[in-house]
């Protein structure tokens, strides 16, 4: 039968290596048992597995009896490793439920403390730590945390019976409260939990225990957790462990603390101890930035000018033992470890470890850092660095010199930096951000309800909260930057504004936070592009010395060029010729050719735009300095480019010297019921060759030109779009070979050059062993190709697909990350029949999956020659291909 339940701690067995595997027992469990297994100080405690969330979920919510044995035999375990017991109003043993999925997923699940106090058990706590303080205020806490946890009651109500209660007794503090008023405050709680459900708190510890253990399985899907897990790829089939454990308490006077560490800086990647504490609290407190904290070494301290003393200083002995335990755990692990730990009554505890969230730049030095200190190999370093967090690397940051106009300063808690309307929750931020503008996210504290909001904000901004409060943890995994902790921020909801000290301002005024310093400034601050050097390119190197493929980029302008060979690409894989032709000097001359009743108008047309071609295709022959070129002829339907508005058809009227009502009923007649699947791509080739003889000259004559000027031959590799037979493609590569005959010719220079065609249509990659008869490339256009397969609109599917995701029908936006069950299928039999034909047939992948990981993966496994993607995805794709080409 398969096992239910591990114990961790004490005399526990820790040798089954289920245990320590984070698909059963999760990150935090597996960690949990490592740490014990190692002789580390952790308080004893159980694992119930993933498989029983998953099972509890998928079979109505129901606890089995083996479940239910299991875990009785499991509390035994810590009843008499420490030895109290469970419910006794004498020496009460009380627990933490904690949940702990296999990935890091901070503050999205639910946490209940002090699990096992009543009315009785309160006094037992009371009697054996000698602090009714002590004893009352943990059970407000644990009333409070289950009721919002288990109950579903609002933790608001809680608060604001807190804070009235500290105002009639003009405390500051929660510390100020006394045995008393804790006592009180109970009462207070329990009526308002018999208010809002009809019945009492519970006091049985077994129900308390049980009702805990649910709903940690019900946070799984949640809505915040159900966001989280959307915007981090997690698969919603994994599920979630529950990690029930002895209690240890930070909250037993000023010899007690809790706290939140990072071996390294999980900002900038610095070797040095990074963290916060808080004497007298529990840790809680910390991450939910309740009360702001304490720094935890006496370096930071003094750097922030901080007055309050920090943990080295003030707990030397309890520092001295942690940061022995922060460079045991790092070696052990090998990686940036995130901790929680406790001191009780000076004691030290450790109640969790496991690998930091970091920011894309600390990603990178950590790296190369540990790979230099010996820790990591090389290859582990590549594959240690989340390709996509390189995306927060590549753009704008606040120039230094610009004038800055401060309006207060809180914590750096996530560089980077940002501009926009300031928007006071996390629905309208997402609204905003949907309707196109860029938000900025400013709260009290964030809390995990708010996900939505973060993610659609460019940054975010909370009054109370350290470093590593969950605003602070979230942001930087999510790549914005966050300022947390700016007390001067003070927020009046009902009227929507906010006073920063002096000032006044408004939802909807515009604020700028700089993350790396934590200023947050009033208006809009001048940035400056990035330099990618040091760390960035040390990793890029060792990338670009294990990948198998190139990298290449979509770019069909200059400044996109110079950008992509600054990010390290490798040639243009993707030059839509369709953009230039949008060009206001030259849109009026394409609106001829298309409107011309006779090839004789579209020629006079096309003759115009030739001069304009040949030199946008030598602008870019010269930037990419003889790497290879993939033009793609023009390929969308002619609607688009038709004038809509009167005015415009009025100046084409004036062009032409035809009436607008002619024009009209020309543009009229070109019109198509599904232009997608209409005349477009290789077929207007077919049915307006002139179109495609323009533009192969123009890229054969700049090719020739710029080979003279340069003496460095360009390589152009002509794309024929649309493709569906090999005749299609037979015709169009004669014009093109007869149109690069005669530019020789006149040219008296030769220069070498492919034609090939993108493969975006299903029976293009069923026929694309004959299709490879012409085609000396093939570039699969994977967004058309997702498009025709699943007979999905790209521009539609909006309105469909977030629902499609959230049921599991597909795993990931398929014009995100590549179907590969079913897309992906096409593309290898494209491959494989491609290369059957022709074992020399180039091949790459142009689509907006260029750039996405993971089917950077599937076109390592397939054996495709390049990837191609945005400018600013270059070295995101470039990484992605050494770490698919390592794993293969």
């Amino acid at each position: 039968m398969v096992q239910t339940v591990y114990s961790f701690g004490g005399n526990a067995d820790h040798s089954d290596p289920r245990q320590k595997d984070k698909i059963v027992t999760g990150g935090k469990g597996a960690n949990l048992a490592e740490m014990a297994s190692i002789g580390l100080p952790v308080p004893p405690g159980f694992t119930i597995t993933t498989e029983e969330s998953v099972r509890y979920l998928n079979e109505g919510a129901d606890f089995s009896d083996t479940l239910r044995a299991d875990v009785a035999k499991a509390l035994e375990h810590i009843e008499q490793t420490v030895g109290k017991s469970f419910g006794s109003k004498d020496d009460p043993l009380l627990v933490s439920v904690r949940s702990g999925a296999r990935v890091s997923m901070p503050g999205m699940m639910d946490t209940v403390l002090n699990l096992g106090l009543n009315d009785e058990t309160v006094g037992g706590l009371a009697t054996t730590s000698g602090d009714a303080r002590f004893a009352w205020d943990s059970y407000r806490r644990f009333i409070q945390m289950y009721s919002d946890v288990v109950l579903g009651i609002d933790h608001g109500l809680f608060e604001e019976a807190l804070e009235i209660a500290k105002e009639d007794n003009g405390f500051y503090a929660d510390t100020d409260m006394s045995a008393e008023d804790w006592q009180s405050l109970v009462a207070q709680y329990k009526t308002t939990v018999e208010e809002e459900l009809g019945k009492p708190f519970p006091q049985d510890v077994q129900e308390q225990l049980w009702g805990a253990i649910a709903a940690v399985f019900d946070s799984w899907d949640a809505d915040r957790a159900k966001t989280y897990r959307r915007l981090n790829d997690i698969p919603a089939d994994w599920g979630t462990a529950v990690n029930v454990q002895a209690m240890v308490f930070g909250n037993m006077g000023d010899t007690s603390a809790t706290g939140v560490a990072f071996t390294r800086d999980p900002s900038t990647g610095e070797k040095a101890y990074y963290g916060e504490w808080l004497v007298n609290a529990q840790g809680e407190d910390v991450v939910a930035g309740i009360r702001t904290p304490q720094y935890l070494t006496q370096r930071r301290r003094e750097a922030a000018g901080a007055s309050a003393p920090s943990m080295e200083e003030a707990m030397p002995e309890a520092f001295a033992e942690l940061a022995e335990t922060f460079d045991l755990l790092e070696r052990h692990y090998r990686d940036m470890q995130d901790i929680e730990f406790t001191v009780e009554r000076g004691k030290l505890w450790m109640l969790q470890t496991r690998s930091g969230k970091r920011t894309a730049n600390a990603a990178l030095k950590m790296a190369v850092d540990m790979e230099g200190e010996g820790l990591i190999d090389r290859k582990e370093a590549i594959l240690r660095v989340d390709p996509m967090a390189l995306d927060q690397l590549l753009h704008p940051t606040l120039d230094p010199d610009a004038t800055r106009d401060v309006v207060t300063k809180g914590l750096p808690a996530s560089p980077g930096a940002a501009s926009g309307k300031i928007v006071l929750d996390a629905d309208t931020a997402e609204q905003w951000a949907q309707l196109g503008e860029r938000v900025i996210l400013v709260r009290v504290e964030t809390s995990p309800e708010d996900i939505h909001g973060m993610h659609a904000a460019k940054g975010i901004l909370t009054a109370r909260g350290g470093m590593t409060s969950h605003a602070a943890v979230v942001a930087r995994g999510m790549g914005r930057p966050c300022v947390s902790g700016a007390s001067a921020v003070s927020i009046d909801r009902e009227a929507r504004t906010l006073r920063i000290g002096s000032r006044e301002m408004k939802e909807g005024d515009t604020l700028t936070l700089d993350g790396a310093t934590g200023e947050v400034m009033a208006g809009v601050v001048v940035t400056i592009e990035p330099e990618l050097a040091g760390d960035f390119g040390v990793l890029m190197e060792w990338a670009d010395a294990e990948r198998r493929m190139g990298v290449r980029t979509n770019a069909e302008t200059p400044a996109d060029c110079r950008m992509a060979r600054q990010f390290g690409a490798e040639g243009i894989g993707l030059c839509r010729t369709e953009h230039m032709f949008f060009d206001a000097g030259r849109i009026r001359s394409v609106r001829q050719m298309i409107l011309a009743e006779d090839e004789a108008g579209r020629q006079g047309a096309l003759d115009a735009l030739l001069p304009e071609q040949r030199a946008d295709f030598a602008a870019i022959f010269k930037e990419m300095s003889g790497l290879p070129c993939t033009i793609r002829l023009l390929d969308p339907p002619l609607h688009e480019f038709l004038p809509t508005q009167d005015a415009d058809f009025a100046d084409l009227a004036d062009a032409t010297g035809l009436g607008v009502d002619h024009l009209k009923r020309r543009a009229a007649e070109l019109h198509e019921f599904n232009p997608m699947l209409g005349h477009r791509g290789c077929r207007l080739g077919i049915t307006y060759p002139e179109i495609y003889a323009m533009q192969s000259r123009a890229i054969f004559e700049a090719a020739c030109d710029v080979a003279a000027e340069s003496g460095e031959a360009p390589v152009p590799e002509i794309m024929v779009p649309l493709v569906a037979t090999r005749r299609e493609l037979a015709i169009l590569k004669e014009q093109i070979d007869t149109v690069a005959e005669a530019v020789f010719g006149e040219k008296g220079r030769r220069i070498d050059y492919l034609v090939g065609t993108m493969i975006e249509l299903p029976r293009a990659a069923l026929m694309a062993n004959e299709i490879a008869h012409e085609a000396r490339f093939f570039s699969f256009g994977t967004n058309d190709l997702t498009q025709t397969t699943l007979g999905v609109s790209r521009d539609d599917a909006a309105r469909f697909l977030a629902p499609y995701v959230e049921r599991g029908i597909f795993a990931r936006d398929p014009f995100v990350s590549l179907d590969i069950e079913g897309v992906g299928q096409l593309v290898r039999m494209g491959v494989e029949r491609g290369r059957q034909t022709r074992a020399d047939l180039k091949l790459g992948i142009c689509g907006e999956h260029g750039g996405d990981p993971a089917s950077i993966a599937f076109c390592e496994e397939v054996g495709l020659d390049y990837v191609s993607a945005s400018p600013y995805r270059v070295p995101i794709a470039r990484l992605a291909a050494a770490q698919a080409a390592l794993k293969a």
